[in-house]
């Protein structure tokens, strides 16, 4: 085994994204909060923040501030038409494109409504609306980072990829990434909605601030995205955090991977549809608003136990600072849910009981093409500790 130095360019390039990161958690900040905030040197955090601003990524155009010694300092803040993404989300009924700029503001928005899609007119359809984008809206289409998408989980697993409601029937060998980077000619990312859903939520939610948390995504089927230290944990075939398949009642309900018992059997718009009487081929999240309480009751009746299962082995596993529900499910019936969620399971996170164990996320069907829309500026600014060992 062999040790090596770190390459300055590496270390130039993390402490970019450092200062770029700093900013935007914070809104705005002046080069002596950045140095503060990330232990970098003034002369440092002053080169790169010239940088930064020459390339347009950074905006000094707020008012100075008064006090202390010496000049106003000014404040720098993101520009968001420096940089911009795309996000698609393809499901079982719709397809959603949006244009979001580096700040997470939506640009374009178009929603169609399909029916159990197929790859080459869902295809066709992505481009005929990415020409309707680019004749809307004007921006510098030289600063796209690129297209995120998300679809259904999980992803090449045999024996349960092509099976059930969850996944979506006919794409198993089709590389989406390829085709449409070839389509759109930008790079493309492909992951699950539950992964995409927690970037979103790291980006634009309730979990700025957080460095390890886990998401638990309640779409047709029930996934969970996974933050550890900072970073996305996706696993070997970005399928980690594929939960709904965990077995939570044993002989229980069956369940289209071959189990019984599996908890998105439980705990997922499936699971509510049927408890609710509608057809889960049909119905859309926002018709559960509109039946009898007493359905959704007893759907909840159900759900919070394997609910509470799930989030106890989470925080045991992955020992995080919080869990984040959200989702597809309206966000009226998210908070229901979490509202029965107590008591809550002795677990690791126990020991620190001033702290939210349980907070809601983004909810709506927005959620996973915003989540989408923050892959490529995630893989583009997010600080990436590896690089420090090259």
């Amino acid at each position: 085994m062999t040790t090596s130095g770190t390459n300055l360019e590496h270390a130039r390039a993390h402490n970019r994204r450092v200062v770029i990161e700093a900013i935007r958690l914070n809104g705005e900040l002046t080069r002596a909060e950045i140095a503060r905030l990330t232990s970098l040197t003034p002369q440092t955090v002053s080169n790169i923040a010239t940088e930064l601003e020459q390339v347009g990524i950074l905006s000094s155009h707020l008012p100075r501030r008064a006090g202390g010694r010496g000049q106003p300092a000014t404040p720098l803040t993101l520009n968001p038409d420096s940089a911009y993404s795309i996000g698609i989300h393809l499901d079982h009924q719709s397809l959603l494109v949006v244009l979001v700029d580096l700040t997470g503001q939506v640009r374009f928005r178009k929603l169609v409504h399909v029916q159990k899609p197929q790859p080459e007119p869902t295809l066709a359809l992505i481009d005929h609306i990415q020409q309707e984008m680019r004749q809307q809206v004007k921006i510098d289409w030289r600063k796209i980072l690129g297209v995120g998408v998300v679809m259904p989980g999980p992803f090449g697993v045999e024996g349960i990829s092509s099976q059930g409601p969850t996944t979506l029937h006919g794409w198993d060998n089709v590389d989406i990434e390829a085709r449409l980077s070839a389509l759109t000619g930008w790079p493309v990312t492909l992951e699950n909605d539950a992964t995409v859903a927690a970037i979103g939520e790291r980006f634009h939610g309730v979990a700025r601030q957080l460095s390890s948390f886990v998401y638990l995504y309640i779409g047709t089927g029930l996934g969970a995205g996974i933050f550890t230290d900072g970073r996305i944990y996706t696993g070997h075939a970005h399928n980690a955090g594929e939960i709904g398949h965990m077995v939570v009642q044993p002989g229980g309900r069956d369940c289209y991977c071959g189990n019984k018992g599996c908890l998105e059997r439980y705990v997922s718009l499936q699971a509510a549809y049927e408890a609710c009487d509608l057809d889960p081929m049909t119905a859309m999240p926002e018709d559960l608003l509109n039946v009898d309480e007493t359905q959704i009751e007893s759907w909840l009746d159900t759900a919070i136990e394997p609910a509470c299962q799930a989030i106890n082995i989470m925080e045991c596993v992955f020992d995080a600072q919080c869990v984040i529900i959200g989702g597809m499910m309206p966000q009226p019936l998210v908070e229901k849910l979490i509202n029965r969620l107590t008591p809550l399971y002795n677990s690791v996170r126990s020991r620190y009981p001033k702290t939210a164990r349980i907070r809601i996320g983004m909810s709506g069907s927005d959620t996973p093409a915003l989540g989408a829309a923050a892959l490529p500026i995630f893989d583009e600014f997010n600080p990436q500790y590896e690089v420090l060992l090259k």
